[in-house]
């Protein structure tokens, strides 16, 4: 009989089912499955080399040098799962350490890394240390040594660390599909709403429970054609009401539109309540996004106007009304229906008018030119972003990648991504000049390095169950959503996108030719085309639907710059501020004019098809006609463009005005600002404090151009 002595010298005879037990757990780690022939390999090869050891006694460490043999020429990834996991003792006692002071800052200081959530709730609180634990787990299990060097020196940034070993980015989430005929969510059957006060609340809890099971934002597209039946049926039921209690036809139409209006106020209301104060089981906000804009229909019309008129008017005290954060609100512009004199002009002027207000809607053009556009004008499709700027890439209903034919077309709806990792490129060009190499070279390295990521990402979601997210994989919500609750949600990946992130476009402009991207931007320009052409080739040889990615940098602005700094210094105009510049904007402290940001930018907005969003800042005597030519002038390019302002409220007396640090009319500094955080607007200051991070705030402070 052969011993086993342990590590703290104990002894235990060798029983080679323990042998079994634990290269299946190191199996489970990498998602395989060893077969019969395989264990009874394995355990025959330990057992043998166990027996020509020559001794009654084995240390541990010899019997794992033993099992990595059997498991080398079983399968080699398992083998290394092996290896990582057998220092997991010491490993997890630094890392617990790690989250434990992570864990007392988040709880005595709070957190700030996103403007969504409000760290001195008890609920965020708890979840932003397990996302702490979480992301140390992702970092361990799933990332190579490789990758994981590159992330700590900074020249790639994995996204979302805490949350993407378990479900899915952000989405286009197919609510119509899920309402129609009714649907199951928490064990409860939901019938199909008959009402259109509802269909408010039914969407309200579905996109709530939804959201909460995945992470990034999750759009509602065409939100105004979503409702427009369930406004139908509301009018048909009070008008048949009216009839029954003697009134004339045309009496009973006009109070049957007077309700439904109601209904439309009260259930646009009931979201903004609910979407800015209930948070998730995440323990933040979710980022909900709802477009709305070209229904025609009398319902649809009156749903866009009515929504766009509850968020200019605010909530709140009666004194002090000011615009919600959510759901973020993106205009659908088309030239043939909301230009001059076309049908749907006084629905583009409610656009301007609440835009004027609230800086929301945020305007997609559909009909000028670009790959959105594109898509509309040659299949009637409409690409909706998802949150904030992320876009999605064409999957053919019959070609899948690639149209089948002529007939074959794209859908957009009901599709999503797995996540996004970002390219330092300031970094990686400093890194290719210090060993002297070819800055392409290096950056093809750390594209290649990307995408291995994204692979094993697809591999690994693609074994989550469709119970981990039942509203979206088993009741419709994303396409092909309609598996069994035990079913792989592999299928359902083929159409998901994941994002090669772009930052510091002006950084790396800076530091190739020591000028701006609004002074020259042929080397940026040059660095795109390269990303551009090397993505297709990936997408082309792995299958998968890959996408670049203006990345939107709340922390990331900052912690770039700590990073660059550590391995490289200071250098002007490149790391001498606190913040780095966002994907391929101008640097906000530009001292140009909106039309020349528009014209400055124009040149990168077909490289950065999977997310972007092109945004100027409007001075403090704006006015309405300034905000309507700048939003025609973006529409007839293409663009997908925001309005900004800088909006502030007393919250002591109400009065509002923009940009002001004390209020002039009562003196009090209990202020509620709220800024474009990138392509979404936040709290840059609330009862005191801000939602952001320092080095946003520094951002914020010396715009001019953004």
């Amino acid at each position: 009989m052969i011993s086993i002595i342990k590590k703290d010298n104990t002894r235990e005879d060798f029983n080679v089912q323990k042998v079994v037990n634990a290269v299946n757990k190191s199996a489970t780690r990498v998602m395989y499955k060893f077969t019969p022939e395989e264990l009874t390999f394995i355990c025959k090869f330990v057992t043998d080399r166990a027996m020509e050891y020559g001794e009654d006694e084995i240390p541990i460490a010899k019997m794992h040098n033993i099992v990595e043999g059997a498991l080398e020429a079983t399968n080699p990834a398992v083998a290394k799962s092996y290896k990582d996991y057998r220092n997991y003792k010491q490993d997890f006692v630094h890392m617990l350490d790690e989250v434990y002071v992570k864990s007392q800052s988040i709880m005595y200081i709070g957190d700030k890394e996103n403007s969504n959530s409000d760290s001195a709730l008890v609920s965020t609180k708890r979840s932003l240390i397990f996302n702490e634990l979480n992301k140390e787990l992702y970092k361990k299990f799933f990332m190579t040594a490789e990758e994981l060097q590159a992330c700590r020196d900074g020249y790639i940034y994995v996204h979302d660390m805490s949350a993407r070993r378990d479900t899915m980015n952000c989405c286009l989430f197919d609510m119509k599909s899920v309402m129609e005929g009714g649907f199951e969510m928490g064990n409860l059957w939901y019938n199909e709403p008959k009402t259109l006060a509802v269909a408010f609340d039914v969407i309200g809890d579905v996109t709530l429970a939804a959201a909460s099971q995945q992470y990034g934002g999750f759009t509602v597209p065409s939100v105004d054609e979503l409702l427009e039946p369930y406004a139908e049926k509301t009018y048909n039921k009070q008008y048949e009401r009216y009839l029954s209690l003697g009134l004339s036809e045309e009496a009973a139409d006009r109070e049957a539109m007077k309700d439904v209006e109601v209904d439309f106020r009260q259930g646009f209301q009931g979201w903004e309540y609910k979407f800015n104060s209930v948070s998730s089981s995440r323990g933040d906000y979710p980022f909900i996004t709802m477009t709305c804009g070209v229904g025609r229909g009398k319902f649809a019309k009156m749903a866009s106007i009515l929504m766009l008129e509850v968020r200019k008017n605010g909530q709140g005290k009666k004194t002090c009304k000011k615009p919600v954060l959510f759901p973020k609100i993106v205009f659908l512009y088309d030239e043939k229906l909301h230009g001059e004199g076309c049908e749907l002009e006084d629905v583009f002027e409610a656009g301007i008018a609440c835009s004027q207000k609230a800086m929301y809607p945020d305007w997609l053009s559909l009909t000028g030119d670009g790959y959105v556009a594109e898509m509309y004008k040659k299949y009637g499709k409409i690409i909706s972003p998802m949150g904030c700027r992320a876009f999605l890439s064409p999957w053919y209903e019959r070609g899948g990648m690639k149209p089948a034919d002529d007939e074959d077309k794209p859908i957009f709806v009901g599709r999503f991504n797995i996540g996004a990792v970002s390219l330092h490129l300031p970094m990686i060009y400093a890194k290719a000049q210090q060993e002297s190499r070819d800055f392409f070279e290096v950056l093809d390295y750390y594209l290649n390095l990307i995408r291995r990521i994204h692979c094993r990402t697809y591999e690994y979601l693609g074994e989550m169950k469709a119970s981990t997210n039942p509203l979206a994989y088993c009741e419709g919500g994303f396409l092909g959503g309609h598996l069994g609750i035990h079913d792989k949600i592999k299928p359902l990946l083929n159409a998901a996108t994941a994002s090669f992130g772009i930052t510091a476009l002006n950084e790396l402009e800076q530091l190739a030719d020591k000028k701006s991207i609004a002074e020259d931007g042929n080397f940026a320009l040059k660095t795109m085309e390269f990303i551009n052409k090397r993505i297709q080739e990936f997408k082309e040889e792995d299958g998968h639907l890959y996408a670049i990615y203006g990345t939107p940098a709340e922390n990331l602005c900052g912690l770039q710059i700590q990073q660059f700094r550590k391995k490289y210094g200071i250098v002007e105009n490149v790391s001498d501020r606190e913040y780095v510049s966002n994907s391929f904007h101008c640097h906000v402290a530009e001292d140009i004019t909106p039309i020349q940001k528009q014209d400055r930018e124009e040149r990168f907005w077909n490289l950065f098809n999977g997310g972007k969003i092109q945004y100027v800042r409007y001075p403090i005597d704006y006015n309405k006609g300034a905000v309507k030519s700048l939003v025609r002038r973006a529409m007839q390019k293409g663009f997908y463009e925001g309005v900004n302002l800088s909006l502030a409220y007393c919250d002591d007396c109400g009065y509002q005005q923009l940009e002001m640090d004390v209020c002039p009319k009562c003196g009090s500094k209990n202020l509620t600002k709220i800024d474009r955080m990138n392509g979404y607007l936040s709290y840059s200051r609330v009862k005191g404090d801000t939602r952001l991070n320092a080095a946003k705030m520094a951002e914020i402070a010396d715009r001019k151009s953004m």
